[in-house]
């Protein structure tokens, strides 16, 4: 079967402007009623799977005879979930699982959830190859995910057993003695691994996934952690023990001191998570980065001034940020800040949070208000921040923290974003974008901005003078082009010559502004034209 790709890339001419035609915010129902009944597949690919629709037209596609078009709608992220839900019990596999792996949005971001019970019906009724899938947890509701060790369900509370780190003594005893074997048995999987001699028997002696993943992550014994640190140098495993949350307090000390400043680097990080990043760490959806969150503070006042003093800046940057410095402590540490690093989106935890307790807000206003631009660097990631913060920091000297409250805040000023776009080209900048309070009055003056990312910006003001638009559409950048082929005040001569345009002719059939005639002619043509 194709893949989208490949279905676009064998769609003509007259299929790319139908399938812009059915982006066209200005398509009457009607139009996308008779597409989706009559047009190609690439063209039924693009609207169910790319856009919100109308009931109708819902209606339409979870009746429709096509597997691959039911089959894409059941992955669009713009519609609401409760629509895509209706395709559960679809008779074909292809659909279901495309409803369970879920629309195509990259970690950390995450689809709406799926009603709950919705959810519990596909974990109960839908085969195992399906249920594998990341794509079904990152579908549940932060309330579902919390009532899975205790749900009626055996195969429901199966699920519930993999939050088994942060699940309370007596929701883990109560899924050890579970009257469901097989809940039983995936409890017993994850409670093993807190067994160092049970962990020992089955670490692999050779390299592998693992074997990292224990040395990381497992409880250790101390004969493992003699092994390792009595092995021949040049291997990474001292200082993937480093990181171990099980690492003996005596071990810790001995690694401050290693030769491998790779090793004393990890050994400071044991301790530079602040209370307000552990929180949401330690109900991450990931594993590996809830284990993480579980590093002690095990690092001694000698061990710090060794690392504050260190030859290698990774570990002085490391320590510098430890939580029992102080700001006169910290000033003292010869250490940079990188800049080179990406400042995107962080996700509030999955799991619901507890009310902060009066500790972690105090720790998150003592981290905002801090000298070292890390610490501001996580306030500013605090999707709670109070508002005098939020004002403070959005004017701060540092470039990281102004975009990571920018990429995090629901509050963040319009005028931060904005400047955030124009000062950070690093990943996600184009999230930022997406902020529901992303300005686009006054855009129109980037119309000639050296970055082809900034001058794309002006597409976005519905002001930009008709002549400007034109002229980006014949932009060097193809993105540019593209986004002013779909500008509203594109004059109509020039939006007729861009249908007939290899490249462009999807974009100008999106055009708001594309007249009822020519939404006429496109329809009675299959997209042929003439032009």
């Amino acid at each position: 079967m194709l893949t989208p790709a490949q279905i676009w890339a064998d769609a003509d001419l007259p299929a790319r402007r139908l399938a812009g035609l059915a982006l066209n915010p200005s398509a009457p129902e009607a139009v996308l009623l008779r597409l989706l009944a009559e047009a190609p597949l690439a063209v039924r690919m693009v609207l169910c799977r790319d856009r919100d629709l109308p009931g109708a037209v819902v209606d339409a596609v979870i009746e429709h005879p096509d597997t691959r078009t039911r089959g894409f709608f059941a992955a669009n992220a713009l519609v609401d979930p409760a629509q895509r839900a209706r395709l559960v019990d679809d008779p074909e596999w292809f659909v279901r699982a495309h409803l369970a792996i879920g629309p195509d949005i990259k970690y950390p971001y995450r689809p709406r959830p799926l009603p709950d019970d919705v959810v519990v019906r596909m974990i109960c009724t839908y085969e195992d190859e399906l249920l594998g899938t990341l794509g079904i947890f990152q579908q549940m509701s932060a309330a579902l995910i919390e009532s899975l060790p205790e749900h009626p369900q055996p195969k429901v509370r199966c699920w519930g057993v993999n939050g088994w780190a942060q699940l309370p003594a007596d929701t883990r005893a109560a899924l050890l003695a579970d009257p469901d074997e097989t809940v039983r048995e995936r409890a017993q999987n994850h409670a093993r691994y807190e067994d160092p001699a049970w962990v020992e028997s089955v670490l692999p002696a050779h390299s592998c996934h693992a074997r990292t993943d224990v040395l990381l992550h497992r409880a250790l014994s101390r004969a493992v952690v003699d092994s390792v640190l009595t092995a021949p140098a040049g291997k990474d495993d001292k200082a993937m023990i480093a990181r171990n949350p099980s690492l003996p307090p005596d071990v810790v000390i001995l690694l401050a001191t290693d030769p491998d400043p790779e090793v004393r680097e990890e050994i400071a990080r044991r301790t530079d998570l602040g209370p307000t990043e552990r929180h949401a760490l330690v109900a991450d959806p990931h594993p590996d980065v809830r284990r993480a969150a579980a590093y002690r503070t095990d690092l001694g006042p000698d061990e710090r001034r060794a690392h504050a003093a260190d030859p290698d800046p990774r570990v002085r940057l490391a320590v510098s940020v430890h939580p029992a410095l102080s700001e006169e402590e910290r000033a003292g540490i010869d250490y940079e800040v990188p800049m080179d690093c990406r400042f995107g989106y962080h996700p509030t935890p999955v799991v619901p949070a507890k009310p902060a307790e009066p500790s972690q807000s105090e720790a998150v206003r003592r981290n905002a208000l801090s000298r070292h631009p890390l610490l501001r660097r996580e306030a500013a990631m605090d999707h709670d921040l109070p508002p005098d913060l939020v004002t403070r920091l959005a004017e701060d000297d540092d470039l990281g923290v102004r975009v990571l409250l920018a990429q995090n805040h629901p509050d963040a000023p319009p005028a931060l974003l904005l400047r955030s776009f124009l000062e950070y080209t690093g990943p996600e900048r184009d999230h930022l974008t997406t902020r529901p309070d992303f300005p686009t009055a006054q855009l129109a003056a980037f119309a000639d901005h050296e970055d082809p990312q900034v001058r794309a910006l002006a597409a976005r003001d519905p002001d930009t003078a008709p002549a400007a638009v034109e002229r980006l559409t014949r932009d060097p950048d193809p993105d540019v082009r593209a986004a002013f082929a779909r500008h509203p005040n594109l004059p109509p001569s020039r939006l007729a010559e861009l249908l007939g345009d290899e490249e462009l002719a999807h974009h100008a059939a999106a055009n708001p502004a594309l007249d009822p005639a020519t939404i006429d002619r496109l329809l009675t043509t299959d997209g042929r034209g003439p032009w």
